[in-house]
């Protein structure tokens, strides 16, 4: 099976494997786990934060980091395609207590314009603008790419109307990769980071919350109270720690690999349209008379997984485990799939 579901579908490496074998561990609730401490010391030096924090999932860090940056009737900015609205069960008003203002942004991007006009005056019956949340890539958005000059005048922004700036990095280094943009440039304009280990970097699990010192302590008890405390959790760290050291270049052959299909897929009389490619993503729209349920089950006869997206949308994800024999199937089986 080719399997395009998501890129959280990768098995560790035989290499990633042994090195989680061989890692040294203690309890991580009690801060005595030498890997995790090393972990989150080296994520929290590449994007020059002061510390972080190692968490079960994406989402448990999103929600955290939105916890910390927040009160009660406090109000979150995003985009509409956000992964945080869409995708974490209303996380924001079950464990916060916040509102949200949605910016419909262009695929999932939003700008320093669109967010002053979202910002609340402060009225009573508001909850008061807190916290800009900015997705990098936008997965909804089809993987699409924020650079540091769309991020420098809304970092300017929120310092200026006292709003804090997260990032929902969970596929940032595929943006990175194709930038070629710092992580310390981009650490300095936000005050929390998270960053997914099980996506394109192939770890089975987890994701670090960047932030200050004081920030990743009280992160740490949200942490506890969210049931992610986890006790040897070094061999999980290990994964991730192997991943940000050896699978960050193969980034770059998996955002290739989507442009290539990408190209593939415009010539195909089932493609209604299809969103721009510029990481590991494909997001395509079928013609109205098919149905993605249907299209889904085709895939599967051919050997190929894929995700129903919402609208009548399919999405491919592209990642450490499709290998070129694989690829040279999709290239012979999608044009004969109708």
């Amino acid at each position: 099976m080719i399997n395009l579901i998501s890129d959280t579908v990768t098995k560790p490496t035989k290499e990633m494997l042994s090195y989680m074998m061989h890692a040294e561990v203690g309890d991580d609730v009690f801060g005595e786990d030498p890997t995790v401490n090393a972990l989150q010391q080296k994520i929290a030096t590449m994007f020059g934060k002061e510390a972080a924090l190692f968490c079960p999932s994406g989402t448990m860090t999103n929600q955290i980091a939105i916890k910390v940056n927040t009160q009660p009737l406090d109000d979150v900015i995003c985009d509409v395609d956000s992964h945080i609205y869409q995708s974490e069960t209303g996380g924001y008003a079950y464990n916060s207590g916040v509102g949200v203002s949605l910016i419909q942004g262009e695929y999932g991007k939003i700008t320093a314009d669109q967010i002053q006009k979202a910002i609340k005056p402060g009225h009573d019956w508001q909850p008061l603008s807190k916290l800009v949340v900015l997705e990098n890539t936008c997965n909804k958005g089809g993987g699409s790419i924020y650079t540091l000059d769309e991020i420098k005048p809304i970092a300017k922004l929120c310092k200026e109307q006292g709003l804090l700036l997260h990032l929902d990095g969970a596929r940032l280094f595929n943006a990175l990769v194709e930038t070629n943009e710092s992580t310390q440039d981009w650490g300095q304009y936000f005050d929390t980071i998270s960053i997914c280990l099980s996506k394109g970097l192939g770890a089975p699990i987890g994701s670090l919350l960047l932030g200050t010192q004081e920030k990743m302590k009280s992160a740490k008890r949200v942490r506890k109270v969210m049931g992610g405390g986890m006790r040897q959790a070094g061999y999980l760290a290990a994964a991730g720690d192997y991943a940000l050291d050896n699978h960050i270049p193969l980034l770059k052959k998996d955002n290739q690999r989507a442009k290539d299909i990408s190209q593939l897929l415009t010539k195909m009389p089932y493609v209604k349209n299809l969103k721009p490619v510029h990481t590991n993503i494909v997001i395509f729209q079928l013609q109205d008379e098919i149905k993605d349920i249907d299209f889904i089950q085709l895939l599967k006869q051919n050997a190929i997984l894929a995700a129903p997206f919402g609208d009548n949308t399919i999405r491919f994800v592209f990642h450490l485990d499709i290998t070129d024999q694989m690829m040279d199937a999709l290239q012979r089986q999608l044009p004969n799939i109708l």
